[in-house]
Parts: structure tokens; sequence; C-alpha cells
């Protein structure tokens, strides 16, 4: 009956803005349910209220990523500070021809992520504990993020270092973050001559949740 439930819920809040899913993808979103409520009741990933909101608070709003942006194929993204795999696992689901590194300083936190990727058999993503400023030898297309921290510390832990120098998609590369609250200061507080771009998320998704969040660009 669960499954049932969360089926018809997964087809109203992600069908209803990616429509063209395969039959594989929407066994995984569907599945995320299952996964998320079993760690959840272990480990403290988001709420207790707010797992019953799953989908859109944090599969969707991770999606809104690509509602900007539709990496290409053999893409490298970096997600960083991915706590309970969000953006990086809806985003690997919907993009399986990208790869996804996954990180996180918290031990207990990258074990849910790894037993996720493992449950859903996502050979496109992996997961790691480690902070991004300690990550050496690698370089990536772009690095995504969601509510880790303001935009002036991201570019501190994502610093060109971390970059590939080739760029093959219609932005260059750099970093697109989830943010919420008063982006417009915290694009300010940057160092000047920071090129960025603002995307708010009620522009893709029509749900009262998304008012005042958006997808910030900060070229790298």
């Amino acid at each position: 009956m669960l499954f049932c439930t969360t089926e018809s819920y997964f087809m109203q809040i992600i069908e209803k803005y990616f429509p063209d899913l395969t039959d594989e993808q929407r066994k995984h979103f569907a599945s995320l349910e299952g996964l998320y409520r079993d760690w959840n009741s272990k480990v403290n990933l988001v709420s207790r209220k707010d797992i019953d909101h799953l989908y859109e608070h944090h599969v969707l709003h991770s999606l809104a990523i690509a509602k900007v942006l539709r990496f290409n194929a053999g893409a490298e993204i970096l997600d960083v500070g991915t706590g309970g795999g969000f953006p990086g696992i809806p985003l690997a689901i919907l993009m399986p021809e990208v790869r996804f590194h996954l990180i996180d300083g918290t031990l207990k936190k990258i074990k849910v992520v790894q037993d996720v990727i493992e449950q859903l058999s996502l050979e496109n993503a992996k997961a790691q504990q480690i902070r991004a400023e300690e990550l050496k030898g690698v370089q990536f297309d772009f690095v995504v993020t969601r509510a880790v921290a303001e935009l002036n510390m991201l570019r501190l832990w994502t610093s060109q270092r971390l970059f590939k120098t080739k760029e093959s998609h219609s932005m260059p590369n750099g970093l697109i973050a989830l943010k919420g609250g008063n982006v417009k200061a915290e694009i300010k507080a940057l160092p000047k001559g920071e090129y960025t771009e603002t995307f708010p998320i009620p522009d893709f998704f029509e749900e009262d949740y998304f008012k005042e969040k958006f997808v910030v660009y900060l070229q790298a």
C-alpha cells in the first residue's frame, strides 16, 4: 500500500515536470521514499515532518538544477556537502550518462548515501567522506551544492583547481548552487569581478515551497 501511495505521489510531483523518464528512472525515483524513510529512522537526515515531503522538498528541489543545465554525457560533476545525497542522487538518476562524485565530511551521512547508491545500482555515482578542500588530483566540469554554505565560502572551498579547463557545455564550467534567502546579499559579498546568474525556481516549478528559492550559477 505504501508503494502505491509513493508511486502515485511520485507520478504527480516528478513526472509533472519530467514526463520523459524511462521505466528504470521511474523505478529508481519511486524507490527513494522507502529507502530514505528506513534510513531516517536510524540517522536523522531530514526532519521527521519533512520526510513526508521528500519528493517535493528534496528530490524535485534537486532537479531544479536540470532545468537550468542538462549536463552532457561523460561530464563529471562534484556534489559538495551532499548530506543525504541531495542534489547528487536525483541528478544521477535523471542523467545516467553523467558521472557524479558525492562528498560530505560526515561519515554517517556518507554511509547512507553509499547504501542508497548501492540499493539503486547507480553505476554513475559514488560517495566519499572528504571535504572539498581536501580533494586532490581530480577535476570536474561543474560543482553542485544544496543548503551548505554562503556563496563566498563555496567559492573558497571550490577553488579553480577543482574545475577542468576544457569546457563542453553552453555555460562555462562553474558552481551551481541551490539557494534560498537573501541571494542578492550573498552575491554582493563575492569578490569583485565574479560572474553569476540567478534563476528563480518558481520559473520552473509552481509549488509554493519554491517561492524565494533560486538556482545560482557562479562561473569558475
